[in-house]
């Protein structure tokens, strides 16, 4: 646990530290813009433009909608392939997306056109270097900080540019729960969750921002069309280098469905939603 001079605990430390990789490094897209958008690009690629939402969105969506209004005008921090940004369009006057990467604001516009929506502006910046020239209504944005090692700054800016609500949320555990059984059976060193909304929640508290939270129950079902795919994959977040298939596909068993001709995996997990009004 990282303590500050003061003898409390230190959020946007631990916050800065849990960006590193397991090998103690902060992650070279942290820094190369051009692999970053390579990144966004080949995830892009596989998006149409008629189904990109996360089929969970439509439940976040769900409890935002009472908390806009149609008068409202929002800023969208880092609105990615729009699980919110259209959404947001339909139920407020006007959308601004603020995003780091082309190729995810190119989607957006190509999306825009074919629903002929009029009310969304699309800006290409970081939100840590943006410089906001006037207030917003609302300022909202999900899983949108994991490249904001200056989470104090950013947290700051969403304050300061709001002006009736601000409204952030990260997608949450708990892990995938053949890992837990993976490590307590065979003693496998998993790579945990280590940035979770409770952090940025006590960051916020530091700076005196006393945050609601909600929290909303998600589910989402993973599809697998083989039984290698199935394998592999469910064995990217265990660290040791030697890894028994047998393990993987035992501790597997009580969570898969071959249905359809393909293994499916239901997940329980949760978003938490912070917000505030900001003292404008």
């Amino acid at each position: 646990m990282i303590i500050n001079s003061h003898d409390t605990v230190d959020f946007v430390a631990i916050w800065q530290e849990s960006m590193r990789d397991w090998k103690g490094h902060l992650p070279e897209r942290m820094s190369n813009d051009t692999l970053e958008e390579n990144f966004w690009k080949k995830l892009i690629d596989k998006k149409s433009l008629h189904t990109f939402e996360d089929p969970y969105a439509k439940q976040i969506q769900a409890h935002l909608a009472p908390m806009l209004a149609k008068e409202d005008e929002v800023l969208e921090i880092g609105p990615g392939w729009g699980n919110y940004t259209f959404f947001l369009s339909n139920h407020v006057k006007r959308v601004t997306g603020v995003d780091s990467s082309q190729h995810i604001l190119d989607f957006l516009k190509e999306v825009q056109v074919e629903k002929e929506i009029h009310n969304l502006d699309l800006v290409h910046q970081k939100w840590e270097e943006y410089e906001v020239t006037h207030k917003y209504d609302v300022v909202f944005g999900i899983n949108c900080f994991y490249r904001m090692f200056d989470i104090k700054g950013a947290l700051l800016n969403i304050h300061h540019s709001a002006k009736r609500l601000a409204i952030i949320g990260m997608t949450s555990g708990p892990i995938q729960p053949h890992y837990v059984d993976l490590h307590q059976k065979y003693g496998y060193q998993i790579k945990w969750p280590r940035r979770e909304y409770i952090h940025l929640q006590n960051i916020l508290y530091d700076l005196g921002i006393y945050a609601e939270c909600k929290i909303i129950k998600l589910e989402r079902t993973y599809r697998f069309h083989t039984f290698d795919e199935l394998i592999q994959k469910n064995k990217q977040k265990i660290l040791d280098l030697s890894i028994q298939d047998q393990h993987i596909e035992q501790a597997l068993q009580p969570y898969i469905k071959f249905e359809n001709g393909a293994y499916t995996y239901k997940h329980d997990f949760h978003a938490a939603l912070l917000y505030w009004t900001p003292n404008v």
